[in-house]
């Protein structure tokens, strides 16, 4: 004859289950909001870099403007535009970093144009693809990135503008779908 079960084991079983089937979505909840917080996070930290890249273009190109030339004048001249991206081809940072070669930057040195004109160089490896061009007003310098590698770009871009004898940079950066 078997002894009858005790009351005790089965409350602390209905207990333990009751526990599991809180506990478990509560811990789904939180590791779901944890990985999302984390992508986020990475993104922003991601597109900083275009931010702080536009930002020292936006500057260089204040300080070319107001170079002086060879006989000690202040120049108010614009960097004319860059002929080529860098990259040339945005697919190179496509879901991944890109490597520039300074030879990249350079391309307009014998023009004195472009980041040589503006005294610009990326040594680090760059999630974005930049680009500068000349208006005839002042100057846009573009960032265009596809972090995730889905295919969709984001665009940062900050511009300058002409204003009597000085170059005026926006104060904010105009962004286009920046967490892709």
């Amino acid at each position: 004859m078997q002894p009858p079960p005790k009351k005790g084991m089965s409350v602390a079983v209905i207990i333990l289950i009751v526990l599991g089937v809180v506990a478990v979505p509560a811990i789904g909840i939180v590791v779901v909001l944890g990985v999302y917080g984390t992508r986020k996070y990475v993104a922003n930290a991601k597109t900083a870099e275009a931010k702080n890249v536009l930002g020292q273009i936006a500057k260089d190109a204040v300080i070319a403007f107001e170079g002086e030339d060879d006989n000690g004048r202040v120049r108010h001249r614009l960097c004319p535009s860059a002929r080529a991206s860098v990259p040339a081809d945005r697919s190179l940072v496509s879901g991944r970093k890109y490597q520039s070669a300074s030879g990249e930057w350079d391309v307009d040195r014998t023009r004195n144009a472009g980041f040589a004109c503006l005294k610009f160089e990326m040594i680090t490896p760059q999630y974005f693809q930049y680009e500068y061009e000349a208006t005839s007003k002042g100057f846009i310098a573009r960032a265009h990135g596809d972090l995730d590698g889905d295919g969709i770009f984001s665009t940062f871009e900050i511009q300058g503008q002409i204003v009597g004898d000085r170059l005026v940079i926006t104060p904010s950066i105009l962004e286009t779908n920046p967490e892709e």
